[in-house]
Parts: C-alpha cells; sequence; structure tokens
C-alpha cells in the first residue's frame, strides 16, 4: 500500500481574470520509506505539488490520499492537525527561530502538539542531536552554527513529532555541493534508522544521486527527469 496515493491532481490560480494552470492532471504513487526526489526548473510545478501533499494547499480537482486520509477533504483545522501529527517539513531557509537555542528549536513542535513532560521531551530532543551530528551544540542560538549545522538541526526538528512523512523544499538551495551531498546522505541514515519517507524538490539535479526514485516536472506535468540530469552532467 502506497504511503502517498495522487490522483488526477491539477491546480489554477486566478490572476483577475484569468486561470494559469500550476499543475495538470498528476497521478503518482509514493511508497513508504522511499526518499523521493521531484526535479525540474524554477515555476515547474515543484512546491505546488509539495504544498498540496504537505495540506499546505488544496488541489482545485483530483485527490489526495495519505495513509488512508483524504486531505484533500479536510477543513483548515483538521488540515492543521493532520499536519502537525504526521509531517515533518524540511525549508531551504530553515525557518529556525533566531530567539531559541538549537535545543528549543527542535523541541518547539513537541511543545505545540504534545502533553510529554519537560523531562520527556528533553531526552527525546538530546537524542535527535545526537543522531544527526548537533548535541555539542544544543545551547547555541542558529546565528552561531554554519548553515550546514542549521540545516541537521532543521532535519532533527522535522524529525522529533516522529513524522510518516518529511517535506523538503529545495532543503539544500543554500548550502554548498559537499555539505547539501552531506544533508542528503544524513536524511537517507534518518530515513534507514526510523522509516521516514521523505519528498524533496530541487532544481540542482547534481544532488539526486541520493534519491531512490526521482520524478521530473516542467510545466506542471510529471516529465522524465532524465533531460535535466543531462543537462546538468554535460554542461
Amino acid at each position: 500500500m502506497p504511503l502517498v496515493q495522487l490522483r488526477n491532481i491539477s491546480k489554477s490560480y486566478t490572476l483577475g481574470e484569468v486561470d494559469i494552470p500550476a499543475l495538470k492532471d498528476i497521478s503518482l504513487e509514493i511508497g513508504k520509506g522511499n526518499l523521493v526526489t521531484f526535479v525540474g526548473p524554477s515555476g515547474s510545478g515543484k512546491t505546488t505539488l509539495l504544498n498540496i501533499i504537505g495540506c499546505m494547499d488544496k488541489p482545485t480537482s483530483g485527490s489526495v490520499l495519505i495513509d488512508d486520509t483524504r486531505t484533500d477533504a479536510l477543513d483548515r483545522n483538521g488540515a492543521a492537525r493532520f499536519r502537525g501529527e504526521n509531517l515533518g517539513f524540511i525549508f531551504q531557509s530553515f525557518n529556525l527561530i533566531p530567539v531559541l537555542s538549537v535545543l528549543e528549536n527542535v523541541e518547539y513542535p513537541l511543545i505545540m502538539i504534545r502533553k510529554e513532560s519537560a523531562a520527556t521531551r528533553k531526552e527525546k530532543v538530546m537524542r535527535l542531536l545526537e543522531a544527526v551530528g548537533m548535541a555539542d551544540q544544543a545551547e547555541k542560538r542558529p546565528d552561531q552554527i554554519s548553515g550546514g549545522q542549521r540545516q541537521r538541526v532543521a532535519v532533527a526538528r522535522a524529525l522529533v513529532t516522529n513524522p510518516m512523512l518529511v517535506l523538503a523544499d529545495e532543503p539544500t538551495a543554500n548550502l554548498d555541493r559537499k555539505t547539501a551531498q552531506d544533508v542528503i546522505a544524513l536524511m537517507r541514515e534518518m530515513r534507514d534508522q526510523y522509516g521516514t519517507t521523505f519528498i524533496f524538490s530541487t532544481h540542482d539535479p547534481r544532488i539526486v544521486e541520493h534519491a531512490d526514485v526521482i520524478h521530473g516536472i516542467e510545466d506542471g506535468r510529471i516529465v522524465d527527469h532524465s533531460s535535466f540530469l543531462e543537462g546538468v552532467h554535460h554542461g
């Protein structure tokens, strides 16, 4: 049974009196425990698709099934609850809270959705920080660590609620190639350890060699991804 099933997903945005199609009749399935990459140029629809899978946006037509829940049919509160309990997010700008320490940033989602004791929360957070190699930086603030370290913290924060699915939109865009590959290797490691499914988007095909499944997106449609990879390898 796939974790994510997209059926005939289309999405249009209205600009004045004109409908701008962002996604056009996308159907695909994503298996549990896979690291799935969407590749394609900027403006191809990757972020829109991630937002729909992540319950941040609804399709204009079509259905989204995540682990047997029709997420496109949820109301705003239901979608927020589903996100908090089942999904993790990693952003290209890290989205860490500047005034909080590394430990507090990772703990934050637990405070929002769980009723665990402070001691249990701290133990869970430190275990994850250990796993991503950031336990010794727990008391530092985001501006006191490097970009690569911030993204490791963001990975830990995304995993702290034990989500079934983590969505990462251009998670390596602000990182150099070596750090980017380190972060993707870390996601694979976390996937192997926790069984988490990762879906991430990028228009930098040099970093997709770690992915299990690659989907190309162009003009809002799923296309063969190999042309994007060839363009870089021969460029």
